[in-house]
């Protein structure tokens, strides 16, 4: 691992792989630099940093491509989660002791994201420090996804249905995307996580609770502090591959 502690502001993201993956519908072969290289690439050529913690990658693959933008971090995969659910413990766990050296993080999807611009010297970043910045999508948190997305919190989490009533016409918010000020993300991975453990332990259900938890607790505890959309995300599964005004690209 190269030593990142020197760097204020870093990008994170997780890659789990030889787990079924029911938002993929598939598993995704366990050393696959492939998968991750546009995401790691993107963030070299903007003199960024970031880390991948990882489940599978070799020592050959890691020793390969690690260098002064890029870290790997080897970790357990916590069954009890579907991969995407499981990196928010990864990240709480990271930041128990990371936090306290660090100005700004973003935490990113990797197999579908690249960086587009340093966000960490945009205006709308430095001039809101409390705000979460975060991916959305072109639909409304009322929609059928979504719905059943919910079911397994909706069950568990006792306002959870009517925070679905009361913000149904807002944009749907998306988690692939999502970062700010180190106060700010400490504190909201710390909540996140924390949905996580008590609510959705063992999901049965065909959805992961990812989307759900992220809309539930930016909506209900963090709302007046969202700022989503372009600058700082395209519009997810547009494709805008020209597009260079946003910080992030989101398929």
């Amino acid at each position: 691992m190269s030593d990142l502690s020197v760097h204020k502001n870093l990008i994170l993201a997780c890659h789990i792989t030889g787990i079924y993956d029911v938002n993929r519908s598939d598993i995704l072969p366990s050393d696959d630099f492939a998968l991750v290289e546009n995401w790691t690439k993107s963030i070299a050529d903007l003199n960024l940093h970031g880390i991948i913690f990882h489940n599978n990658f070799t020592k050959a693959t890691v020793e390969k491509y690690k260098n002064e933008y890029l870290s790997f971090v080897k970790i357990k995969y916590d069954p009890r989660f579907s991969p995407n659910v499981c990196r928010y413990t990864v990240y709480h766990d990271f930041l128990q002791t990371a936090a306290q050296n660090l100005e700004g993080l973003f935490i990113t999807d990797i197999s579908d994201v690249v960086v587009m611009k340093n966000p960490f010297i945009q205006d709308l970043y430095t001039e809101n420090r409390s705000a979460i910045f975060c991916g959305d999508e072109p639909k409304t948190l009322d929609n059928e996804w979504m719905k059943a997305h919910g079911e397994h919190l909706r069950r568990n989490i006792a306002d959870y249905a009517a925070y679905e009533n009361n913000f149904a016409a807002y944009p749907l918010l998306n988690c692939g995307v999502a970062g700010g000020h180190i106060g700010t993300m400490s504190t909201f991975i710390r909540d996140i996580s924390l949905i996580h453990q008590k609510y959705n332990q063992n999901n049965p259900t065909a959805y992961t609770g990812d989307m759900g938890a992220f809309n539930y607790l930016l909506r209900t505890r963090y709302n007046n502090r969202i700022i989503n959309g372009a600058p700082v995300n395209t519009v997810f599964k547009a494709y805008e591959n020209e597009r260079k005004d946003c910080w992030f690209r989101h398929k």
